[in-house]
C-alpha cells in the first residue's frame, strides 16, 4: 500500500480550506496553537509544551517524511491545524487531525476529512483507520460524519496517551 502514498495530491481545495504541503512559514503559527494542554490532552503524538523548533522539526522532517503525509489546514490563507495520513508498511493508513483550539466546533475538521477521506479513496487505499480517546466526543462525531464506523475499544500503547482508552474506527471505501 505504500506505493499508493504517491498519488495523494500536494493540495487540496474544498469550500472554505486550502490542504497544503506544510512548509516554514506555517510554523510560527502552528507553534503558538499547537502549544495548548487541551489539545496535548488527545493527541498521542504531539510534544508539548510546543515550540518553534518542534513545528520546524514537523515540516523538515516528518509531515512528508516515508510514514506520514500531511497537510497543513488553512483559512483564509492562515494555519489553523494539521490532518494527515500516518503510513506504516502492512496496515492501513491512519487518518489523523488537530486544530488550533479557537477554530473548534466551526466544521473546519470535517471539511477537511472529507477531503483526505476523498483523496485516499481517489488514491487507491481500500479502507483508512482512525482513533479517538474514549472521551473525545467531538473528534469521535467528527470520524463519524465522514464515515467512519467505531469498531471497538482499545488502550493506546505508546505516546503520551499510553494506557488511555480509545475508540479504533474503520472507513471501508466500496468500489
Amino acid at each position: 500500500m505504500d506505493s499508493i502514498k504517491h498519488r495523494l495530491p500536494a493540495s487540496i481545495t474544498t469550500d472554505r480550506l486550502v490542504l497544503t504541503t506544510p512548509t516554514l512559514a506555517h510554523v510560527p503559527e502552528m507553534a503558538v496553537l499547537a502549544n495548548n494542554a487541551a489539545i496535548h490532552a488527545v493527541l498521542s503524538r504531539l510534544p508539548f509544551p510546543y515550540d518553534e523548533s518542534h513545528g520546524r522539526d514537523f515540516v523538515e522532517n516528518i509531515a512528508r517524511g516515508p510514514e506520514e503525509f500531511a497537510w497543513s489546514i488553512l483559512l483564509d490563507g492562515g494555519y489553523v491545524g494539521t490532518i494527515g495520513l500516518h503510513v506504516l508498511p502492512d496496515h492501513l493508513p491512519e487518518l489523523g487531525y488537530w486544530l488550533g483550539e479557537p477554530h473548534w466546533g466551526k466544521g473546519y475538521a470535517t471539511e477537511a476529512a472529507h477531503a483526505v477521506v476523498a483523496a485516499a479513496r481517489e488514491a487507491g487505499y481500500p479502507a483508512l483507520r482512525s482513533r479517538a480517546l474514549l472521551t473525545n466526543q467531538g473528534s469521535r462525531n467528527v470520524l463519524a460524519k465522514v464515515g467512519f464506523s467505531e469498531i471497538g475499544e482499545d488502550t493506546d500503547q505508546a505516546g503520551t496517551l499510553a494506557g488511555q482508552r480509545l475508540m479504533q474506527m474503520r472507513l471501508e471505501f466500496t468500489r
